[in-house]
């Protein structure tokens, strides 16, 4: 079991509690392998049913998407003391309290934020080096999960700290309140967007989760991205069927 300290988990490794808020499954066994895949997901327990027979499952391939007038998204971010684990999913960072992010008349906390390589989303069938899961929760426990894609590029300020200060062993939070880190950082000038209902993109699937992918990427170096590749190489589940849903896209 996790220490209680680090049980804001990933979407993609977050998983749903009743009240939304995130803590470590302690079931069965899942990774991103070929014997306990994303495509057995389903099978390795009851309650991760949801992986093979939910219609509203995350990530997807972006596409046929319907412009609309969409209120913007105001991101308030402060910065926090580096709380930071490598959870054996991804590297995850638990974010401190006070920041948030308001959508309409939505205002969802800011809890923790992780990594996927390569992207889970993809944009008209083109995926990305990487992608960030910024996971927040509002007051009703329902979740809203901001990617931001990453590209190869310039090195980021954000990244470069994180990678600096990666835990030696996996599943122990390392906190340094000596180090303050500020996830605005990451965020694309442009702050347009793509929307629509999906789930947990790991185990247990669980679906009603808001998405908000920001359409313009952000660069990180490719040393950045080879870091992260000696830890995780491939942490990303394939594309799900859209089925009957609408994805919206800012103007």
């Amino acid at each position: 079991m996790w220490n209680p300290t680090i049980a804001l988990v990933t979407c993609c490794a977050v998983f749903l509690t009743i009240k939304g808020v995130a803590q470590e499954h302690s079931g069965a066994h899942w990774d991103y392998s070929s014997t306990n895949g994303p495509s057995h997901w389903g099978e390795l327990s009851t309650e991760f049913r949801a992986c093979a027979t939910g219609h509203r499952q995350s990530p997807i391939d972006i596409r046929n998407t319907e412009r609309r007038d969409l209120p913007e998204i105001v991101f308030d971010y402060k910065p926090s003391p580096l709380r930071i684990v490598d959870n054996g999913h991804t590297v995850m960072i638990n974010y401190g309290s006070g920041s948030y992010l308001v959508m309409g008349n939505q205002r969802y906390q800011l809890k923790q934020f992780h990594f996927h390589r390569p992207s889970e989303e993809k944009i008209n069938g083109k995926g990305f080096e990487m992608s960030a899961h910024l996971v927040h929760v509002n007051d009703e426990g329902k979740l809203a999960v901001v990617a931001v894609l990453l590209q190869a590029g310039e090195d980021n300020e954000l990244v470069r700290e994180l990678w600096k200060d990666l835990p030696k062993e996996k599943a122990k939070e390392e906190v340094l309140n000596g180090v303050q880190i500020d996830l605005s950082k990451i965020l694309p000038h442009d702050r347009s967007y793509y929307t629509f209902a999906g789930s947990l993109t790991t185990p247990p699937c669980s679906e009603d989760v808001t998405w908000i992918v920001l359409k313009h990427p952000t660069s990180i170096s490719p040393t950045e991205i080879e870091q992260f590749s000696h830890l995780y190489r491939n942490d990303a589940r394939p594309t799900q069927p859209l089925y009957d849903r609408t994805i919206l896209e800012s103007k």
